[in-house]
């Protein structure tokens, strides 16, 4: 996503229905969704539909997807369900 000329890197939250969730990490978030969407993402491809819970943009690209590591890490996942879920 472009903003005043700057990219921005997105990492989201999707409750898929089964109750299980999928984090990510991406620089189009609307051409990710689309994706899922269209059953081209192997772990949501048999869990649609799906809601988006979250998302929050960076600037720089390395603290996006240091975000979405922390998130998928035990301690992350605590702290996503106890603020974001």
């Amino acid at each position: 996503m472009l903003l005043d000329g700057n990219q921005f890197w997105t990492v989201y939250i999707l409750l898929c229905n089964d109750g299980t969730y999928y984090t990510g990490c991406t620089e189009n978030l609307e051409k990710r969704l689309k994706k899922h969407r269209n059953l081209e993402v192997a772990y949501t491809k048999s869990r649609t539909p799906f809601e988006l819970v979250f998302c929050a943009s960076f600037v720089k690209k390395h603290r996006a997807y240091a975000f979405e590591k922390y998130l998928k890490s035990g301690s992350g996942k605590a702290f996503s369900k106890r603020r974001f879920i």
